[in-house]
């Protein structure tokens, strides 16, 4: 991966590591399978209104959108919701990266040595950081967050697979996927009544920082972040982008600590120096393949060259 790109992948591991504390301050607010469909629904309008189709067959859509914006955000919205810190969350979400990085293996992508020894190195920092911030009643809140991660990556190997040169109409489609379901979900969970209470008092300075912290999440983190992530993972193995989503942590971790009062501790600190470490060693050496079962690489597996070295 180029310096260039590895640089827009820490970018895009700031924003989203400031959609955490965004995402708490809607949560004050909004029960959170509404906040869920108030997230995506200006972006399927706008997506539907005036950006042409991606040059993607429609599978990948929907998969990019069940994935990413369905389950990945309904389990993370929950589990905040029932009590997840949002510097705790930044950090548990990141299970995404090993999540991508076997179900790559598991598609075909080779994984070598250095990247499966910085993986390993990543987790480890992350359950370093999770072992000094979880308690047994965190239990259900922290597997919810896990689930969330297993969306993203499920998002992750849609985008992968669908090789799109036109990553943010990708984006955009995508969002047109969770509205819907994400209203009915809320319809039937949290109630007309639950809804319309957190609408009629939105008037609130706690329903103002709410209404701010969904424009964040929606054109912040969504559309500049989720664009460039796109952007990146069409062009490399999902095995050398997603690793980089672990540097969300350090970002929500600080952003916590200095915005909500979450006070990391020492070793904690320790574990996101760990977790830096392994993303770097994951994104160093040489491209890995794509490769089929039979262990030759079929033509339609192969990433193409230029996709490699195109700045």
């Amino acid at each position: 991966m180029p310096a260039r790109h590895r640089l827009l992948a820490m970018l895009v591991a700031v924003l989203w590591g400031m959609n955490f504390i965004a995402i708490h301050a809607s949560l004050e607010q909004f029960p959170p399978f509404f906040t869920g469909a108030l997230r995506w629904l200006p972006l399927a309008l706008a997506a539907v209104l005036f950006v042409p189709k991606p040059d993607v067959a429609w599978r990948w859509i929907l998969l990019y959108g069940l994935g990413f914006g369905i389950l990945q955000f309904t389990f993370l919205y929950w589990g905040m919701a029932t009590g997840m810190p949002a510097g705790l969350a930044s950090l548990v979400l990141q299970s995404s990266a090993p999540f991508t990085v076997v179900l790559g293996a598991l598609l075909g992508e080779r994984l070598s040595p250095r990247r499966g020894l910085g993986v390993l190195i990543a987790v480890g920092g992350l359950a370093v950081v999770g072992s000094q911030r979880g308690d047994v009643s965190a239990v259900w809140p922290f597997v919810l967050t896990v689930l969330g991660g297993l969306g993203w990556a499920f998002g992750n190997l849609a985008v992968r697979r669908a090789r799109t040169t036109q990553p943010f109409q990708l984006t955009m489609w995508m969002s047109v996927v969770p509205p819907i379901p994400m209203l009915a979900l809320s319809l039937l969970v949290e109630g007309p009544e639950r809804i319309v209470s957190s609408l009629t008092s939105v008037g609130s300075s706690v329903g103002g920082a709410a209404v701010a912290g969904l424009l964040y999440t929606s054109l912040i983190a969504t559309v500049v972040g989720t664009g460039i992530w796109s952007w990146l993972m069409a062009r490399h193995p999902a095995g050398t982008v997603a690793p980089f989503s672990m540097l969300v942590p350090v970002t929500g971790l600080t952003s916590a600590w200095v915005l909500l009062g979450e006070r990391p501790t020492a070793i904690e600190w320790v574990g996101c120096a760990i977790v830096v470490a392994g993303v770097l060693i994951t994104a160093g050496g040489r491209q890995p393949r794509l490769i089929a079962r039979s262990g030759s690489c079929e033509p339609s597996e192969r990433l193409p060259e230029r996709a490699i070295s195109r700045p």
